[in-house]
């Protein structure tokens, strides 16, 4: 990693405190919901799968060109390359599991 840029296989999350990208990052995961977040296992899971694809790209998915880390911090959201999948949620549950 060079002068605040991720590397070209890193996340976000991987780039120093304070760097701009990972503050706005870092804010948007805070303002979702809690009952729309993934639980911290599950999220471990999901970039631990986006770490080892070869599509990411500076903390981008390069199937779908999203940030990663918010992508994987949603349970509704799956990864495009089915590498991990959208939580299911119980018929009439509203959202919440």
């Amino acid at each position: 990693m060079s002068k605040g840029r991720p590397c070209r296989r890193c996340l976000i999350q991987d780039l120093p405190r304070g760097a701009e990208l990972r503050t706005v990052i870092e804010e948007r995961l805070r303002s979702i919901p809690e009952e729309e977040k993934t639980g911290s296992e599950t999220y471990t899971a999901r970039l631990a799968a986006c770490r080892g694809c070869g599509e990411l790209r500076e903390g981008t998915c390069g199937a779908c060109g999203c940030y990663v880390e918010l992508r994987a911090a949603r349970r509704a959201k799956d990864c495009p390359l089915k590498k991990w999948r959208a939580a299911v949620l119980p018929e009439g549950s509203g959202g919440a599991i």
